[in-house]
């Protein structure tokens, strides 16, 4: 897996950098591989249709969610390969190696790893 640069970090950090838009995030992060439809995601966030669309839009660009057509539903998922990139970024060369910095967060990065 190719390394993130900043430009990129800075991008997918920039569209997370929203109330909202982290909150649809998180929400397909914890959904899994087979993701959810925008009606649900505005159902479950209480948000509405374009402000929803607006949001997905922003995440999409940046390259953290994806978007498939099942039927007559759009089904969007985390891309956890982007996730993982832009948190192996943000954890590069951490802590100059103290382990009581890094163990706790290596747990962390360790638990989330389901995908």
């Amino acid at each position: 897996m190719a390394a993130m640069r900043m430009a990129g970090a800075v991008e997918a950090l920039s569209a997370l950098a929203h109330e909202g838009r982290l909150s649809v995030f998180r929400l397909l992060v914890r959904a899994g591989k087979n993701g959810v439809a925008a009606g649900e995601i505005a159902r479950k966030l209480d948000v509405l249709p374009n402000t929803l669309s607006a949001s997905l839009t922003v995440l999409s660009n940046a390259g953290l969610v994806h978007a498939r057509r099942e039927g007559r539903f759009i089904i969007y998922t985390a891309d956890y390969a982007r996730m993982s990139k832009l948190l192996g970024y943000l954890m590069e060369d951490c802590c100059n190696g103290d382990t009581a910095i890094c163990e706790p967060l290596a747990a962390i990065a360790k638990r989330a790893a389901c995908c």
